[in-house]
């Protein structure tokens, strides 16, 4: 079985314009900030297809005031990645825009350490603000897949499959972990988000949903010392991962990118 990998992020929805206020503590909110993009990643080789992260459907979009581009099957089909033939998904951590779309990969097996299970079910969400980015649904349909024996927990760092790792990052999330994947340009690290946005770890800032800031700033240097260099760092929604990585094909340009290869910038 082959450990390297080509991967791809796959862009389904946006949010903006948003205030630096929306997107970093102490952001002033009268400066205006970068939107938000949203995505999924597909990690692949002839031997398996992992999905990290399965993004939102319309209702929470809906719900959320955020703008679907392209519903995440549909997306991930029409990027060659049929949903019904993911072997594995690793979600990063269980809020409402990395967990929903739970019915769509039917024969995938799930991964999530264990302390953010722990933390999306336990006192900590009695707390109106604390559970302000998690929704019951989601959470009770990756409880659900813990009873039909299709849930995998880590504790900390994780072999998920030859040449796919997890590791645990904490700070936005208690149970944040990020996916380091070897691809034939060194390993790549899915930061989701351990860094919604370039400037983040570049410049040290903290979104402003944290469970933990000290630990979010933490995690830049976790993430950087798993990654072959910073350049192999990809941040979970950031619009210029697209400017940077090219379009696997014309079809696919503005909405898919390829991150097993060298980025422009």
């Amino acid at each position: 079985m082959s450990d390297t990998y080509e991967v791809f992020a796959v862009k389904y929805a946006h949010h903006g314009p948003r205030s630096a206020a929306l997107n970093f503590i102490d952001g002033d909110p009268h400066e205006p900030s970068q939107p938000l993009d949203f995505y999924v990643w597909a990690v692949a080789n002839k031997d398996r297809i992992v999905v990290v992260d399965t993004g939102f459907d319309e209702a929470m979009a809906k719900r959320r005031e955020r703008t679907i581009l392209k519903p995440v099957p549909e997306a991930l089909k029409a990027a060659g990645f049929a949903p019904d033939r993911v072997n594995d998904v690793i979600i990063t951590h269980l809020h409402y825009d990395h967990s929903g779309n739970y019915d769509a990969f039917p024969n995938a097996r799930y991964h999530l350490q264990d302390c953010e299970m722990a933390f999306a079910t336990g006192r900590c969400m009695c707390d109106e603000k604390m559970r302000i980015a998690f929704e019951a649904d989601d959470v009770t349909a990756l409880v659900r897949k813990v009873y039909a024996g299709r849930m995998t927990f880590h504790d900390g760092e994780d072999q998920v499959a030859p040449g796919i790792t997890v590791h645990h990052i904490g700070g936005h999330s208690k149970g944040l972990q990020a996916v380091r994947v070897k691809t034939a340009r060194g390993d790549v690290v899915l930061a989701s988000d351990g860094i919604h946005l370039y400037e983040h770890f570049e410049q040290n800032k903290v979104f402003p949903i944290t469970y933990n800031a000290e630990e979010a700033i933490a995690g830049y240097g976790k993430l950087k010392a798993l990654a072959s260099s910073v350049k192999h760092i990809v941040p979970g929604h950031d619009p210029k991962v697209l400017e940077r990585y090219p379009a696997p094909n014309a079809a696919l340009k503005g909405w898919v990118a390829r991150l097993d290869v060298e980025p422009n910038a």
